[in-house]
Formats: structure tokens, sequence, C-alpha cells
């Protein structure tokens, strides 16, 4: 399994922005799609974004409506997530995580690696 370490969140206001990043520590990285997803409290973990390993194709949650924008730069072993025009509704736990050669799985269960997560707060 690889290390994951998720930064980069904080306390915002409502249509404010914050830059996710998650730091792998396996050289393969370039191998591994990765993706993001968020957790509230009381509700269950769930997708929010994934860049695939093969060429950085993109895919999100219908939830993120262009709001956010996944990227990654293998060169520095680090994915981003951007978060724009951000809601009440997004505060959450967010964490990212790899699937060696994965097609962009919106599925917890397909990867393999955890990061510990960064809290996201945003107030109204």
């Amino acid at each position: 399994q690889m290390t994951l370490v998720e930064s980069g969140g904080g306390s915002v206001q409502a249509g404010g922005s914050l830059r996710l990043s998650c730091a792998a520590s396996d050289r393969t990285f370039n191998e591994y799609t990765m993706g993001w997803f968020r957790q509230a409290p009381g509700k269950e973990r769930e997708f929010v974004a994934a860049i695939r390993w093969s060429d950085s194709a993109t895919y999100y949650a219908d939830f993120v409506k262009g709001r956010f924008t996944a990227s990654r730069d293998n060169t520095k072993k680090t994915v981003f997530l951007q978060l724009n025009s951000l809601k009440p509704e997004d505060t959450a736990a967010y964490y990212c995580a790899a699937d060696l050669r994965g097609s962009g799985s919106y599925y917890l269960g397909d990867y393999e690696s955890w990061g510990q997560g960064t809290q996201v707060t945003v107030s109204s």
C-alpha cells in the first residue's frame, strides 16, 4: 500500500475556495488512478472526483457541477483538488485514495490506499 498525506483543508465562508493536495510516497505514483472522497458527520463516505493514471481523464460526482477540479503532478507525486464556489453542504473530511491502474471508479472498494483526511468547513 502507498502512504498518502492530504493537506490544504481549512475553514472558509460560502463562495470561497480551497486547494487540497495529496502527496504520495510510492515512486510508481504515475500508475495509480487517484480519487477524492468526502465524509460528513453521520453520513457515508462518498465519491467526489477521480483522475485516471493513463491519460489524466477526470471524473466528477454530479454535485460538483463544475465547481471542483482534479489535477495531478506526477513529477511531484501529488494530486490536487481545487474547490471553488464552496457551499456549507461541502463541509466534510476529504480523503484521497489510490487505485493501481484503475479506470476512474466511483466505488470506494476499488481503492487500495487511503490518506488520513483533511477537514473542510464552509460557513454560511
